[in-house]
């Protein structure tokens, strides 16, 4: 919904609902229910389009209900399993569908990363675990295709170039779920230049983005270790996993900070370099 219909929407909303609340007034002090009736009318509707024609009070409710919990429960079963190495974002060569997204998780700290036919192999596995690690499929899976699906295109037939430039229409205004996002490559040899020309000679991305939608989301996310470590919020996620798709190299969150409200995050992915 368009910000100038949901504010029209609430004025006109509080404006009847000072009305029907003068209605119930006038009943009481007059006795009749006939002001009753109307003021409870008016009430009625200026409720409805104060609060529930707003489309972001339905969707932050719903999504918060909704995600959080699984959030909550990933996090406690990564912890079960003791699995304390790094969690890797796969890109299409590991994995036998190159349209599915899995991220791959070591058992230990200093796990390196398997070959693309190690993972391939795992993922015809019923449980997707070997001795090594774990493959699970990221909890915004979905989240990406609808990226794709709004793009019209899969992250697949984009480079980086393309992303910087078309998805932030697709987040900000189709989706809207940010309102503001920053793409950016670096290079670890000088973390604080930019890499403006070159299509390939990246060693990280750094995205900021602020978000309304989903800022409660992010700052739970934050306070659960496994989750903001390795995962990350359903938002970052789903970034992580188009990027692996767009550069085709495994990619890890680094550094993710979030500011205190949920609103801003600020990621670092680290692109992993491969065994030759």
């Amino acid at each position: 919904m368009p910000k100038t219909t949901v504010i029209l929407s609430k004025t006109i909303g509080l404006i009847l609902l000072i009305l029907g609340t003068i209605g119930l007034l006038g009943a009481i002090v007059y006795s009749s229910t006939i002001p009753a009736l109307f003021g409870l009318g008016l009430i009625f509707w200026g409720i409805i389009l104060t609060y529930i024609q707003t489309s972001e009070y339905t969707r932050t409710t719903i999504i918060d209900a909704t995600v959080i919990p699984l959030l909550t429960t990933l996090d406690e079963t990564l912890k079960t399993l003791d699995y304390t190495g790094k969690a890797v974002y796969l890109p299409p060569k590991y994995l036998n569908a190159p349209e599915t997204t899995k991220i791959y998780i070591s058992k230990h700290d200093n796990g390196i990363l398997p070959k693309p036919e190690t993972t391939q192999e795992l993922e015809l596995q019923p449980s997707h675990t070997n001795e090594q690690g774990t493959l699970i499929t990221p909890p915004t899976a979905d989240l990406t295709k609808l990226f794709e699906t709004t793009l019209g295109t899969s992250f697949l037939n984009l480079d980086l170039e393309d992303l910087q430039k078309r998805l932030p229409k697709v987040l900000i205004e189709d989706l809207e779920v940010m309102t503001d996002i920053e793409l950016k490559p670096v290079c670890n040899d000088e973390t604080k230049k930019t890499i403006e020309s070159s299509k390939t000679d990246y060693d990280k991305i750094l995205v900021k983005f602020t978000t309304t939608t989903y800022k409660n989301i992010c700052k739970k996310a934050n306070e659960l270790s496994t989750i903001h470590e390795n995962v990350g919020c359903p938002l970052t996620s789903a970034l992580a996993s188009a990027l692996a798709k767009t550069t085709g190299k495994p990619v890890s969150i680094e550094k993710q900070e979030v500011s205190e409200d949920g609103k801003t995050t600020q990621t670092e992915y680290l692109i992993l370099k491969e065994e030759t």
